[in-house]
Parts: structure tokens; C-alpha cells; sequence
């Protein structure tokens, strides 16, 4: 596999495979379809601009990505509108900042019990995989096929499952008739502005999160897929930089761009070049791909906004099976931890908003909560 074609992969699986996610996530916040299209355009140009930065200045690999999982994050909120979420964004962008720049807070992330926010997660993204088999109560004759499609690829390639379920839907739509282009949007791409609303109830129970699930499930996975490929990560300069463009394009919708793990991985190996000296290249050549991407967002949303709503929906929950696989098993690892998991888990996974503060900050509080109760209550019992 050539550094060319690596890169060109890698740009073209990040956007398929989790581009329904953010599409969710920006209309959960009332995004409307100019500020979608910013809001990926802007999320391409700080993806293209980390990788292309980060892997020219310490000649590696380093691949950067949108959080998915902070997406499904922000498409599970409620109450929150447009302004708020911008507000949220930038500050979990300032505490990425800070967390390169200031140990004792990277500490402090690295305190909270693996099994509680894989928890967390696993219940912001199972709702997501349940809506998989309601839509396909509604459109069987379209989520039914995709299925099939998914289980099958992944059985020759993990990540390209999701890619040939989606083009898979797509081709069904047109030969049924079930694409709808009146509601595409004509213009090309823009970045429009949203000025963020600082609110603190958005900011405890969106931004708080979004940093966690970021640094969890995106960030400290991209950094092992390095190392274990022979690389020395400079992992404060990139959590400074992503941090950085993260909270610069917050206001033209972006939110948020981390390591990459799994499109990482495919520029990151031997068969991207056999020196590993010379695979930092693939992180250049991916970045300018992204900035591509970025240029014509408006037209790829325009096939993507096409497609029928079960389309959307079924692909962006499977898009999301292996991630929640994975969030499961972190969960259950621990014995002791299980019930205070599974606490987080019911709570993340339920609707449930308190002071305006969602289900994503109440699942850490009740997780963490009944895991201290746990501890103390153990330690009465080894003194009686």
C-alpha cells in the first residue's frame, strides 16, 4: 500500500464511516444546512491543518480525526441550542489546552475509573445502536439489506463495513426512488459564524463530557496505535494542537478533532512504506486531503442530506457498534467496578436532565458516587 493511497483511505473512511454521527449531532443542536455544512467544513480544515502540522514538524505519522464519540455525544443532548454548544465546545478545547500544557489536570482525567467512563460512553452510543432495529420496524426494505451488507463486509475488513453499508443505502435509494433532493441545499461551501454563548449548565453537562469521552475513547487510543507502531508520540504538542484548532473553529460549528485510532492505523503500519522514516508523509498528504474535503463539503452533505432519514439513522448507529463494543468491555472489566459501571451506563443511556445538566454529567456523578460508597463500605467491613 502505497503512502498515496494510505492517505487517501484513511481520509475517505474518517469521513464515510462517522460523517451520519455529526450530521445528528449538528441537528440536535438546531444546526441549520449552512451551518452543517460549516460545521464539517470546519472540522476537515482542522483535522487537514493538526495532521499536516503535526506529522511535517516531527516527521510521524499523526493522523488526526473528529471526535465520533464526542458527536454521539452532542446528538444525545437536549436543551442545548447552537450558541450554548459553541460555548461547550471551546471550553472542552481550553481543557485539552490545558491538559498538555498543566500535568496535574491530565492526572486528574487519568483518576477517573476507566470503568465508569467507558460506561458513560457505552450509554450515550447504545441509544444510537437501538435505533438501528427501530428504524428497520419502519423501512425494512432499506435497513434490512444495509444490515446484511455490514455483517457481511466486516467479515473481510472491520472498518470498511460501515463504508459499504453506506454506499450500499445509498445505491437502494436511488433505484427505489427514495433519495429526496428538494430539501438539498444548492450553495457550496461557506463557513458561517455563530457567536458561542458561555452557559454553565452547557458547559458542565456538554463540554465537561465531551473533553472526557474525547480524551478516553479518542485521544489516549490514538497515541497507543502510534506506539505500538515504534513511535514516540509528542503527545503535549498534539494535544495543544488539536486543542488549539479545536477552539478556532468551535464558531463556524466544529466540535472538536482529536488523535485518530482507527484511520490512524492505516497509515501508520509497514504497509504504508516499508522505512517507517517516511510514512510521516501520509499524515501530510491525509491533511491536505481533509482541506479538500473541507473545499467541497457542501456537495458531499448533498448527497449525504438525500438520502432517506432511516439511511442516516442505520448507518450512523452502525457506524457505532464497534465503539460500543469496545466502551462495554472496558466497563466490565473490573469486578469490583461492574455495578457502579452498569449504574453509569442506565443513567447515560436514559433521558435524564437535572438543572439543565444532561444525562452524560449525571451518569459520571451517579458512577463515581456508588463506587465511593462501595470503597467505604468495603473498608467497614475489613474493620469490623
Amino acid at each position: 500500500m502505497s503512502i498515496v493511497f494510505s492517505a487517501l483511505v484513511a481520509s475517505f473512511v474518517g469521513f464515510a464511516a462517522s460523517v451520519a454521527v455529526v450530521l445528528a449531532a449538528a441537528q440536535a443542536v438546531g444546526a441549520t444546512p449552512a451551518q452543517t455544512v460549516s460545521w464539517i467544513a470546519g472540522l476537515g480544515i482542522a483535522k487537514g491543518l493538526s495532521s499536516l502540522w503535526l506529522s511535517w514538524r516531527y516527521r510521524l505519522p499523526i493522523i488526526c480525526a473528529w471526535s465520533t464519540s464526542g458527536a454521539a455525544l452532542i446528538a444525545a443532548t437536549t436543551g442545548i441550542d447552537l450558541p450554548a454548544a459553541i460555548g461547550a465546545f471551546i471550553a472542552a478545547a481550553a481543557l485539552t489546552m490545558l491538559t498538555a500544557g498543566f500535568g496535574p489536570l491530565g492526572r486528574l482525567t487519568e483518576r477517573i475509573p476507566m470503568s465508569i467512563a467507558s460506561a458513560m460512553l457505552a450509554g450515550i452510543i447504545f441509544r444510537f445502536v437501538v435505533a438501528v432495529f427501530d428504524e428497520m420496524r419502519l423501512s425494512p426494505a432499506l435497513v434490512l439489506p444495509l444490515l446484511a451488507v455490514f455483517l457481511l463486509a466486516r467479515l473481510v475488513n472491520p472498518f470498511l463495513g460501515v463504508i459499504a453499508a453506506l454506499l450500499a443505502g445509498i445505491a437502494i435509494s436511488f433505484a427505489t426512488g427514495l433519495a429526496d433532493w428538494s430539501a438539498v441545499p444548492s450553495s457550496l461551501t461557506t463557513l458561517e459564524w455563530v457567536t458561542p454563548r458561555f452557559d454553565a449548565a452547557a458547559i458542565l453537562g456538554l463540554g465537561v463530557p465531551l473533553y472526557l469521552v474525547t480524551m478516553a475513547s479518542q485521544n489516549l487510543p490514538g497515541f497507543a496505535v502510534l506506539r505500538a507502531d515504534g513511535y514516540a508520540p509528542p503527545t503535549s504538542a498534539a494535544l495543544f494542537v488539536t486543542g488549539l484548532m479545536s477552539a478556532l473553529t468551535a464558531p463556524f460549528g466544529a466540535h472538536m478533532v482529536n488523535m485518530a485510532a482507527i484511520s490512524a492505523s492505516i497509515c501508520t503500519g509497514p504497509d504504508t512504506h516499508p522505512d517507517a522514516g517516511q510514512r510521516w508523509k501520509a499524515g501530510v498528504l491525509y491533511g491536505f486531503a481533509w482541506l479538500v474535503i473541507a473545499a467541497f463539503a457542501g456537495l458531499l452533505l448533498a448527497l449525504i442530506v438525500a438520502m432517506p432519514k432511516a439511511l442516516i439513522v442505520a448507518v450512523a448507529g452502525l457506524g457505532l457498534v464497534g465503539s460500543l463494543t469496545g466502551a462495554l468491555g472496558q466497563a466490565m472489566v473490573a469486578e469490583r467496578e461492574r455495578f457502579a459501571a452498569v449504574v453509569a451506563f442506565a443513567v447515560a443511556a436514559s433521558s435524564l436532565s437535572l438543572f439543565g445538566v444532561g444525562s452524560a454529567f449525571w451518569s459520571l456523578v451517579a458512577g463515581l458516587g456508588v463506587l465511593t460508597l462501595d470503597a467505604l463500605a468495603g473498608r467497614l467491613r475489613a474493620r469490623s
